[in-house]
This record gives C-alpha cells, structure tokens and sequence, in this order.
C-alpha cells in the first residue's frame, strides 16, 4: 500500500534524513519510533507530500489523494462549525449531496460514541470529544491508508486509551493501513504490527526494525499482558537508549 524508499532530505543545509525507508501493507498498523530530532515528523510529513525530498520515493499503490486520511495532533476543527458539520465538510468538499454528508456525518459521530452531541461547537467538546470528531471527520471519507503524527498526546491516559481502542477497532474492521509517529514505545508496541527505530539525527536512518507478534484481533489493554510486550518492550528501550546514547547506557552490551 505505501512504499517510502530511501527517502533523503534537509532543510536548507541543515540534513534530516539520510535514506530511511518504510513500507505499510493494507490493513498493517504500523508505527515509526525514534529519539527528538531524528525526522519522523519529517519523513511523514515528505509521505504526505508537505516536505520536498532530495532523494527517494514514494509509491503509494495507486491509491488518489482522497484515499489517504491525516491526522495530527491538533484537531484543526472549525469553531464556527458544530460537529456535525465539521464532520460533513470533508465529504461536502469531495463533491457529495449535502444531505448525504450530513448523514455519513451523523453515522460516523454514532459509530465514535458521540450521539447526542452532533450540534455542539468545539469549544463545548472535552478534550476527547474533538479529537473524536477529528478521527471521525477523516474516517467519513474512508480512506485507505491513515497517516497519523501524535495525534493521542494531549489526552489524558484514560481518554487516549479509550480513542486509541475505536481507532484500532477501526482499522481492524475498515483494512485500513496506518502509519503513526509517536513517542510512546508502550503504545507502538500494542497498536503495532511493525515498528520501525529511526537512529538519531542529523542523516537519521531506519536503525532496525520489530514484528509485533500479538494477535488480533486486539485488545490495547490485555495487549500489555501478552507475554512478548515485555521482551519486546525491554529490546525496544535498549535499542532506543543505544541510539541515542550508545551501547554501554542501563548496562546494555555493545
């Protein structure tokens, strides 16, 4: 579904990243991990096609720009719109009947578990309420491939849990193919089905890669009890921690 080939770039004489590639399948949930600077927002940002590269490409299996759903951290609702609206404005913007969207819009609220606040403005959503409206506002248009740069961080830990279980419910039920920038390795593990370490940057790279092993379909909660998350979260953090300070940090061997 998404192939992203040695990509290499800089922002002005400055070097990001230096031939890091990463590939999602249809249906894949896939995460990208690395230390503060090391160009993961960058690297999503040239996949989304907001960042020139100076080398690398991108293949995207035919999929049309309307097939690849964004999400970032910040909802980017419109106040002056209620949920329902801000929800519908995407399918409106495609070409759809204004009823139409404002139907698909109203399925997609229910299906979130925001019944009975399709009239609200932002500004009278909590926190998780808007990021619901966001993620429901992408998933009307019903994209195929979902790019996502820390879109759970500002959410308290109960209310990311909760958003990011409909998302991987979500996923699971559409076959939709997702990548996500985070820095939260204990929430890469459990969504993830493969998750890719950048090295540090400048000329950051893809430092190695890990198969996620739990089954789905997948249960956030109980996937912290499965017994590969330790290992592998123990293996992760090693990694993390030689990249960033080398191999002999917490007692790892070189």
């Amino acid at each position: 579904m998404l192939r992203a080939n040695n990509i290499t770039l800089s922002y002005g004489n400055v070097p990001v990243l230096a031939g890091a590639s990463v590939s999602v399948e249809a249906g894949q949930f896939v995460s990208l991990v690395g230390p503060s600077g090391s160009g993961k927002s960058s690297l999503l940002r040239a996949i989304m096609g907001l960042q020139e590269t100076t080398a690398g490409t991108i293949e995207t299996s035919g999929l049309k720009q309307t097939d690849i759903g964004i999400l970032f951290q910040d909802d980017a609702l419109l106040p002056w719109r209620t949920a329902l609206e801000n929800v519908a404005l995407g399918l409106r913007l495609r070409g759809d009947d204004p009823r139409h969207a404002l139907e698909q819009a109203e399925v997609w609220l229910e299906r979130l578990g925001l019944t009975g606040l399709c009239g609200r403005f932002p500004r009278e959503l909590s926190g998780g309420q808007r990021k619901r409206v966001a993620l429901a506002q992408v998933l009307a248009l019903r994209p195929r491939l979902l790019l996502m740069d820390e879109p759970f961080a500002s959410l308290d830990a109960i209310v990311r849990a909760r958003v990011t279980q409909d998302v991987v419910d979500l996923v699971e039920g559409e076959r939709i193919g997702v990548l996500l920038v985070t820095h939260d390795l204990e929430e890469a593990i459990a969504l993830s089905d493969v998750v890719y370490l950048l090295s540090n940057g400048p000329r950051a790279h893809i430092a190695s890669h890990y198969s996620i092993p739990i089954p789905r379909p997948r249960n956030l909660v109980k996937a912290r009890s499965h017994p590969a998350f330790a290992p592998l979260y123990e293996r992760l953090w090693s990694d993390l921690s030689e990249v960033v300070d080398g191999p002999r940090r917490l007692g790892v061997a070189a």
